[in-house]
């Protein structure tokens, strides 16, 4: 897959979670993200995520019923200038 498309999944996914406001306490299950993606994305979706989670976009929040991730406030910022650059929006 080409870094341009990557880029795209990753601005989306950040969008997604924005649009929902997950944001701090407000997560969402990790296994959920990849839904609003077409099928051949799916997996990339989770390879991202985890990538996120790492450059510290994304938090992780592990609980008993799975893992959840939400976006980090402190960096909202720079999720919002991922978001213009790569998606215009």
């Amino acid at each position: 897959m080409k870094k341009h498309d990557l880029m795209i999944i990753k601005a989306e996914l950040l969008k997604k979670l924005h649009r929902r406001g997950n944001w701090g306490e407000s997560h969402t299950s990790f296994d959920d993200l990849p839904k609003s993606f077409r099928k051949d994305l799916r997996g990339n979706v989770k390879d991202i995520a985890e990538d996120l989670i790492k450059e510290g976009l994304l938090l992780s929040h592990p609980t008993a019923y799975g893992a959840q991730v939400s976006l980090d406030p402190k960096r909202k910022a720079e999720i919002d200038r991922i978001i213009k650059e790569v998606l215009g929006e």
